[in-house]
């Protein structure tokens, strides 16, 4: 054999070991095992799917073929009215429509907001974003027009756009602009977000009603397929303790008035002075454009001022019922005077008018309203039994209304009064009110000592018709009977013979006192840094004075300092006279026995008039 043969054979023989030394059996039971655990965990997560899809998963999967093959409308509930005590509306819902749009039926969102933007006139940034949100096909509702008026939503419909649709929705509107600072707003979702309208939210919200159909492929209604309605149940009732005519013809006045003197704002409040409730409750504030309306809010209730010479009601009738003085206990008082002088707390006081040193009797002292002569009656009590009666009265706590956002004002304890704050709580200073709180403690002299708390709401009716009477205002005595009186005869010549004559009513007794604080200024002072001062002026009073009907409180915020008529006796005094001659028709109150009002000249007891 040649060497190349010999070769070749080699190599060849060597391949063949080559491909044939590994061709050995393999291992197949462990290939079968593998081969099951697989299939087996497959299976198992199979299993663990299908498991899910018809537990943990089913509501979903069920809720996205629902959704898929349906169409749901909500019917929107009619909000609950807010009527007057004699069930007149002054809030009620009003019939609009919102258009809206189904993204998953709309062809052409571009074009679909294109025209609709035509319609309603939205700039090029505002179609944008209406057309970014018809695109999205994962949403199956976009509003178009919210609460729109009918003109414009048949505009819209009679375009004929596919997955545009409309459903009548219910607004709110007030039976009176001026209302809206006492009962409030919604938005536009119906949500009450101030004043009654939030405080009774849950009362008189409706429930939702809707209609489901089903729909085919394109998006129609299935003519047989299954549906389901479901009525809305509209929101329950509120009846307050508002009149509304007094209540309309009462804001009509005080605007008027704090127009003429351009004032900042005005309050009034006219309330029954055995039950406590409110017929009226007017607050007007002047806007950044001049005009006045009602829409800043409440407040009568949720803003607090010191009230001023109204306050010695208080101080005196505190002094008067413990017996430390009567009507003509004689005081001598000094037009001027300085107080804790020598000490870091000095500080001088003058009454409003000028005179010597004068012998004054309780009942001048009151009808003149000195301010030294009142500090002088105030001393005859303790500081802290002052304070007692300032509580008792209902200064320093909410009234019972709980109107949102009330202020409790502000009342330090006895404990804490330093310097001039033992003294100026005696005519009007170092403690504060709101008007509410100020008219219910004036209203604790007509009410023969006993306070009586405000009340708003003389029932509720909820969803089911149930209806629901409010309980009685709750009471409690403050001064005696004889005490009461003696501060009626004094207030009545308050109106009559001292610095509230513009009260007067003709043939009415009319009792009542004046008030006029200087306002407290950011610099902490009562004078600006030009050196100007700001006023807030009242008038609290009650009639007939010889059996009280109502209480009126009159409060004239910032009027023209410069003017004489930004005194309580000539910027508040006039309003509650106009306020009274309005009750006395609308009420019907007519004078009894010998009630013939102001007569005769001022008494000489009295002295001459300042």
């Amino acid at each position: 054999m040649s060497t190349v043969a010999r070769r070749t054979n080699t190599l060849t023989n060597k391949g063949r070991d080559f491909y044939t030394k590994d061709l050995r059996g393999g291992n197949m039971h462990k290939r079968i095992v593998s081969m099951f655990m697989v299939v087996a965990i497959l299976l198992s997560l199979l299993g663990v799917r299908v498991a899910l899809l018809q537990t943990l998963w089913a509501g979903d999967y069920r809720e996205a073929s629902v959704a898929q093959r349906t169409r749901v409308q909500v019917i929107r509930a009619e909000r609950g009215s807010i009527l007057d005590r004699s069930g007149r509306e002054l809030a009620l819902p009003v019939p609009t429509r919102t258009v809206f749009a189904d993204p998953r039926s709309v062809v052409d969102p571009v074009g679909v907001a294109h025209v609709v933007a035509g319609v309603l006139q939205l700039d090029q940034e505002a179609e944008v974003e209406l057309a970014t949100k018809l695109q999205n096909k994962s949403s199956s509702f976009v509003y178009i027009a919210r609460q729109a008026d009918k003109e414009i939503a048949d505009a819209i419909l009679a375009l004929g756009l596919k997955g545009v649709s409309s459903y009548r929705e219910s607004g709110r509107a007030l039976s009176s602009a001026s209302l809206q600072a006492v009962i409030g707003r919604t938005d536009v979702d119906g949500v009450g977000i101030s004043g009654l309208e939030l405080k009774y939210q849950d009362l008189l919200t409706g429930v939702d009603g809707r209609i489901v159909r089903e729909v085919n492929s394109s998006g129609k209604s299935i003519a047989a397929g299954a549906g389901e309605v479901l009525e809305p149940q509209s929101g329950g009732q509120l009846t307050t303790t508002i009149d509304r005519t007094i209540q309309f013809q009462v804001d009509g006045i005080v605007k008027q008035q704090v127009e003429r003197l351009g004032a900042r704002g005005g309050m009034a409040i006219v309330m029954d002075t055995k039950t406590g409730e409110i017929f009226a409750m007017s607050n007007i504030r002047r806007n950044d454009d001049g005009t006045y309306t009602s829409e800043s809010g409440n407040f009568s209730s949720v803003e607090a001022n010191e009230p001023g010479s109204v306050a010695k009601v208080f101080s005196i009738a505190a002094a008067i019922n413990e017996g430390a003085v009567n009507t003509d206990s004689k005081f001598n008082v000094p037009g001027y005077q300085v107080f804790d002088k020598g000490t870091k707390w000095e500080y001088p006081i003058k009454d409003a008018f000028p005179h010597g040193l004068e012998e004054m009797s309780v009942r001048k002292i009151f009808v003149d309203s000195s301010n030294i002569g009142t500090i002088q009656i105030s001393r005859t009590l303790e500081t802290k039994q002052n304070h007692e009666y300032l509580k008792l009265f209902g200064f320093g706590t909410k009234t019972a209304v709980e109107y949102p956002g009330e202020s409790r004002g502000s009342l330090r304890p006895a404990s804490k009064w330093q310097g001039t704050e033992k003294i100026s709580f005696a005519y009007g200073y170092g403690y504060t009110a709101t008007a509410l709180q100020l008219a219910a403690a004036v209203n604790v002299v007509a009410n023969n000592g006993v306070y009586v708390a405000p009340k708003m709401v003389l029932k509720t009716t909820d969803k089911n018709g149930v209806t629901t009477e409010t309980p009685a205002s709750a009471t409690h005595q403050v001064l005696s009977e004889s005490t009461a009186k003696t501060m009626t005869s004094m207030m009545t010549d308050v109106v009559c013979y001292g610095t509230g004559t513009l009260a007067k009513l003709p043939g009415l007794s009319v009792a009542g006192k004046t008030g006029t604080a200087y306002k407290l200024q950011d610099n902490g002072t009562y004078t600006n840094d030009e050196g100007a001062r700001t006023y807030f002026a009242s008038f609290v009073g009650f009639l007939p004075a010889n059996n009280p009907r109502m209480t009126v409180l009159v409060s004239i915020d910032e009027p023209d300092p410069n003017s004489r008529d930004r005194f309580g006796g000539t910027a508040a005094a006039p309003v509650f006279a106009r306020i009274g001659q309005v009750l006395v028709n609308e009420l019907n109150i007519r004078p009894e026995g010998d009630d013939m009002g102001c007569v005769g000249s001022r008494p000489a007891e009295l002295g001459p008039s300042h």
